[in-house]
């Protein structure tokens, strides 16, 4: 578990990324939509895609000439999952008088 959220939350770490995420939030959309906003060369677009897909939170398809990408959304039910038990247990702690 320890990789994958090391993954995730490397990935997380960047503006871009988080943004492309939010927008497959909404639904799947092209490599040329989700590019669309940033300021930015493609080939290093890509390589923020990479890395959303290597952490598995994007899968992509090619659809003849256009590559479509959608939200994975496991990783992040188990990342939910695990802040879930961190919040426990910091709550746990602060409630633990000694």
């Amino acid at each position: 578990m320890t990789a994958k959220l090391d993954k995730f939350f490397g990935a997380m770490s960047d503006p871009t990324r988080r943004a492309v995420l939010e927008r497959l939030a909404a639904g799947p959309a092209s490599v040329g939509e989700l590019h669309r906003p940033h300021k930015m060369a493609l080939p290093t677009f890509m390589r923020h895609l990479k890395v959303l897909e290597d952490s598995g939170v994007l899968r992509s398809v090619k659809k003849g000439r256009v590559r479509i990408c959608q939200l994975e959304t496991a990783p992040l039910i188990e990342v939910q999952g695990w802040l879930a038990w961190q919040r426990t247990i910091w709550e746990n702690r602060a409630q633990d008088p000694r």
